[in-house]
């Protein structure tokens, strides 16, 4: 889906006055401000209710835009952009002048991206500047890949959302620090490692702690209402059918090794065999199964390779302990 002309100029006059604007991009929604107004940048947490030391993305149109947002742009980042932007690939880069402290949870990094969305890169041209734009929904809960998932969850907090159809990658973007003097991965998202370590011609690690925060990665994040549970592939079905015997409304990721399997549960997700398709459905099959009326989610990690990294992150954020913020 592609929005009207008309939409796209009313979406930059909302961002130029100082509004939030929901755009579309290739990874989920996100909930955009004006990157350069710190008071615009201040009520995206307030809407989200989200801790205001939790940095944001900063979205711009092209890397022969980063002059400004970011100090100097390091070799690997230069490598890193020319493959892969447009695109779900995340730099964090020194803080350049134009980015306030607002933006980047006090911190003297920022996280920059390019969007890889026809809507979101014609927004940006239009509105002439950078774009915070963390998820569109609440802290902590399901990322949004559909304009309705926006409206349903935001309501009139948002000035404006700008719908541009469904997000085709459906998982938010790998974040790489480039700060050091070895990239490395703060946040698996869209692009893969696999594909990174063919770029930079090395092994990149995924640390499990960082010194440099970074969005996403909370105790608990992308979390439905049910209670999600994570089990080895072996025992969903044995799993999902005691906890609905023990009076739960349970809600199964079925994997593909048994679908077909007749399953005594609330809800059925039957998971895609491909990580592509999966990611793709992934904050939707758990919105539904929320929608369903499940207390108790069901599911194991995929095989933590390509896409299936960024997805078990994902499920593994949804069944840590719930935000206390």
């Amino acid at each position: 889906m592609t929005a009207r002309t008309s939409d796209i100029e009313k979406a930059a006059g909302v961002l130029r006055a100082g509004g939030l604007v929901a755009l579309p991009t290739e990874t989920v929604y996100g909930l955009g401000a004006n990157a350069e107004d710190p008071a615009a940048v201040a009520r995206i947490f307030q809407v989200k209710g989200r801790p205001p030391a939790h940095p944001l993305i900063v979205h711009i149109g092209g890397a022969e835009q980063l002059d400004g947002w970011v100090q100097d742009v390091p070799q690997a980042a230069r490598l890193l952009a020319e493959h892969f932007w447009p695109g779900p690939l995340t730099l964090v880069m020194r803080r350049g002048s134009r980015v306030p402290l607002e933006a980047t949870g006090g911190l003297e990094t920022v996280a920059v991206r390019v969007p890889d969305h026809p809507v979101a890169l014609a927004l940006l041209s239009a509105f002439g500047g950078g774009v915070t734009a963390p998820s569109a929904n609440r802290f902590g809960a399901v990322s949004p890949v559909t304009a309705d998932h926006v409206r349903a969850e935001l309501g009139d907090a948002v000035d404006f959302v700008l719908d541009g159809g469904p997000c085709e990658v459906g998982v938010e973007s790998t974040i790489v620090d480039v700060t050091g003097d070895v990239p490395c991965i703060l946040r698996p998202g869209g692009v893969t490692r696999e594909d990174l370590e063919a770029v930079l011609g090395h092994p990149i690690a995924v640390p499990s702690t960082s010194r440099v925060r970074v969005p996403g990665q909370h105790a608990s994040h992308y979390a439905p209402r049910a209670r999600v549970v994570l089990v080895e592939p072996e025992k969903v079905v044995v799993e999902a059918e005691l906890a609905q015997e023990l009076g739960h409304q349970v809600g199964v990721f079925l994997p593909p090794s048994f679908v077909g399997a007749a399953v005594k549960a609330h809800a059925v997700v039957a998971v895609p065999g491909s990580m592509a398709a999966y990611a793709r459905g992934l904050y939707g099959f758990l919105r539904e199964l929320d929608q369903q009326g499940c207390d108790l989610i069901v599911a194991s990690l995929p095989a933590e390779e390509g896409l299936g990294l960024a997805i078990a992150n994902r499920l593994r954020r949804a069944a840590g302990p719930r935000p206390t913020v």
